[in-house]
C-alpha cells in the first residue's frame, strides 16, 4: 500500500550552504588559535629567556578573550553575525603576521591581546550562529556537528604547532596561522546579517552567577581549566629540550582523550545525570596532573596527560549540562557564555599563576600545586552533586 508522501515531510538538512560556510570559517579561526597556543609562549621563553613572560603571553590572550566575550552580545546587536565573525577572524589572523617582526615582550603581549579579542568574538558568535542556522527540530545535531568540527583543531593544532616550530621554524608557523584564518574570510559573506530573534543578545552574563545552582559548577570548571592553561603553556617548557616531541605527543593524547571523554560523558550523563559525573571527572583530572610531576619520565607524562584529558573532557560536558538544566530556555545563551568565560578565565589564570610559581619553585612543584587546586575543587563538586536538580 502506497503511503502518501505528504504525511512524511522531508527532514530539513543540517548541513545547509550557510552552515557549511560557518564550519569552514570557524575551523580556520580555531586552527589559527590552537597552532599558536603553545608556540607563542615557547617563542617568548626561547627568545627572551623569561618563563614568567611565557605565562603572561597566555594570560593576556585569555584576559582579552574573557573581556570581549562579555561585550559580544552588544556587538552582535550593533553589527550582526556577519560583521562580528569577520572582525573576529581578522583579529585572530592579522596579528600573527606581526610576530615576524623582531620579538619583544610588548609585541608578544599586544599580539596576544588582539588574538584573544578575536577568539572571544569567534567562539561566542560561532556557537550562536550554529544554533541559528540549524533547523529547530535538529538543533542538537547541528550544535554537535559544529562542536565536532571546531574540536578538531584542538586535537591537532597544539602538537602540530610545536612540531612545525621545531622542524621549519617559528616564522613559518606564524604565516600559516594567519593564512588559515584570513583565507576563509570569503565564507563570511554568505552568513546571515542579523538574528531572526529580535529579543536576543540582551542581559548581563555575570548576573547569571546569582542564579541558583550555577556558581558551584562555574567554580569547579574554572579550576579544571586553570590546570588546562598550565599544561598547554608550560608542558613544552617543562620537558627536556631533546624531548620536545614528548610534549607534542602528550598534548595530542590529552586532546584525543578529552574529545572521547566528552562524548562518553554526554551518553552516560543522559542515563545517570550530569551532576554525578562532575566529582569523578575532577578526581581523574587531579590524578593526571599529579603524574605530570615526573617530567623526566615519558610514561608518566603521557599517562598523566591522558588522564587529565579524560577528566577535562568529562568535566566540560558535565558542568555545562548541569548549568543548562538549571535555567530556563531563555537563559541558555547567557549560561553558555558564562561557561565559556569560566573556561577562558581559568585558562589564563592558570598560565599566569603557574608562571609566577615555577620561577622559584620549579616545574614539579608547580604541577603538584596544580593537582592540589583540582583536589580543592572536589569540595564544591561533591556539594553540587548532592543538590537537587
Amino acid at each position: 500500500m502506497r503511503i502518501d508522501a505528504q504525511h512524511h515531510p522531508p527532514t530539513p538538512p543540517v548541513l545547509t550552504r550557510q552552515m557549511v560556510l560557518l564550519l569552514v570559517a570557524a575551523f580556520g579561526g580555531m586552527t589559527s588559535f590552537y597552532l599558536l597556543l603553545s608556540v607563542v609562549p615557547l617563542y617568548a621563553a626561547e627568545r627572551g629567556g623569561d618563563v614568567v613572560a611565557a605565562g603572561f603571553v597566555t594570560g593576556a590572550l585569555m584576559l582579552a578573550t574573557v573581556l570581549v566575550e562579555l561585550a559580544v552580545p552588544r556587538l552582535l546587536a550593533r553589527i550582526g553575525y556577519r560583521g562580528c565573525m569577520a572582525l573576529g577572524m581578522v583579529l585572530l589572523g592579522a596579528p600573527a603576521v606581526a610576530l615576524l617582526a623582531p620579538p619583544s615582550t610588548m609585541l608578544l603581549l599586544a599580539v596576544s591581546l588582539g588574538r584573544g579579542a578575536g577568539l572571544g568574538i569567534v567562539v561566542v558568535v560561532g556557537s550562536a550562529l550554529a544554533a541559528e542556522l540549524a533547523p529547530r527540530e535538529r538543533r542538537n545535531r547541528g550544535l554537535a556537528i559544529y562542536g565536532a568540527v571546531v574540536g578538531v583543531p584542538a586535537i591537532v593544532g597544539v602538537p602540530a604547532g610545536i612540531l612545525l616550530g621545531e622542524r621549519v621554524g617559528f616564522p613559518s608557523v606564524f604565516v600559516l596561522a594567519a593564512l588559515v584564518t584570513l583565507i576563509p574570510l570569503a565564507a563570511v559573506v554568505a552568513m546571515p546579517g542579523r538574528s531572526s530573534d529580535a529579543s536576543g543578545h540582551h542581559g548581563s552574563v555575570i548576573a547569571m552567577l546569582r542564579v541558583s545552582g550555577l556558581a558551584r559548577p562555574t567554580v569547579v570548571f574554572t579550576a579544571v581549566t586553570f590546570a588546562a592553561g598550565v599544561f598547554a603553556t608550560f608542558l613544552p617548557l617543562a620537558v627536556a629540550v631533546e624531548n620536545r616531541g614528548l610534549a607534542a605527543a602528550a598534548l595530542l593524547v590529552q586532546a584525543v582523550t578529552m574529545s572521547l571523554a566528552r562524548l562518553a560523558a554526554g551518553a552516560v550523563g543522559d542515563r545517570v545525570g550530569a551532576g554525578r559525573l562532575i566529582a569523578p571527572a575532577v578526581l581523574v583530572a587531579a590524578f593526571g596532573a599529579a603524574l605530570a610531576v615526573w617530567t623526566g619520565n615519558p610514561l608518566a607524562v603521557i599517562a598523566g596527560m591522558a588522564l587529565f584529558g579524560a577528566g577535562f573532557g568529562a568535566a566540560q560536558n558535565a558542568t555545562l549540562a548541569r548549568m543548562i538544566e538549571r535555567v530556563e530556555p531563555a537563559d541558555y545563551g547567557r549560561t553558555s557564555a558564562l561557561w565559556n568565560i569560566a573556561y577562558d578565565a581559568g585558562f589564563g589564570i592558570g598560565a599566569v599563576g603557574f608562571g609566577l610559581v615555577v620561577g622559584s619553585a620549579g616545574y614539579p612543584v608547580g604541577f603538584l600545586v596544580t593537582a592540589a587546586v583540582l583536589l580543592a575543587a572536589l569540595v564544591p563538586a561533591v556539594h553540587d552533586s548532592r543538590q537537587e536538580t
